[in-house]
């Protein structure tokens, strides 16, 4: 069985990559195509978060072992298998690629080909530049200036985000339908 996956960024307009893999891929393999997708140094610690209806975080994996405070489960990427965790069309997932400043990539998994196997995943579409892999603290500060009235060190939801609404997130025009 083959995943499709369409990644885009709310930073970044134009911005798409289209990744596909085996269902029985790892997590640390489709990790290692989105940074070589996008052309990011690997040298970060990342995660994937899959997500429930309207984007809601669910279970976490992680690049390495990490004690997790959010309630949520987690899981190592090199010991979970794609298909541990996915198993719908339009199942969507999380993946933050600068975890200082909580960035991350919104993917959809767009498609699953049954009946058919890829020995190794592959970039199958590329569009637009990714966004800048990792911020520099004084580029964070810039995005949010800290008031003196403001205790949160002027990380707002801005740079950090708040619950996403799906609806945001336009696919239009990204054409899925391409044949194997």
């Amino acid at each position: 069985m083959i995943y499709r996956f369409l990644i885009i960024s709310d930073e970044v307009d134009n911005f798409m990559r289209e990744i596909q893999l085996d269902a029985n891929a790892t997590f640390l393999d489709f990790h290692r195509l989105i940074i070589k997708a996008c052309g990011y140094e690997d040298n970060q610690l990342t995660s994937f978060t899959i997500c429930e209806r309207g984007w809601e975080k669910g279970d976490e994996i992680t690049l390495e072992e990490m004690d997790s405070y959010t309630g949520r489960g987690n899981r190592i990427m090199a010991d979970t298998e794609l298909s541990e965790y996915l198993e719908d069309e339009k199942q969507h997932l999380l993946y933050t690629f600068d975890t200082l400043a909580d960035r991350v990539f919104f993917i959809e998994l767009a498609q699953i080909v049954h009946g058919k196997n890829l020995k190794e995943g592959k970039i199958s579409r590329s569009i637009g530049d990714a966004p800048q892999q990792v911020l520099d603290f004084d580029e964070m500060l810039n995005r949010n200036p800290v008031s003196a009235s403001d205790s949160s060190l002027g990380l707002d939801d801005e740079l950090y985000g708040s619950e996403v609404d799906a609806s945001e997130i336009d696919l239009e025009g990204f054409d899925i339908s391409d044949d194997f």
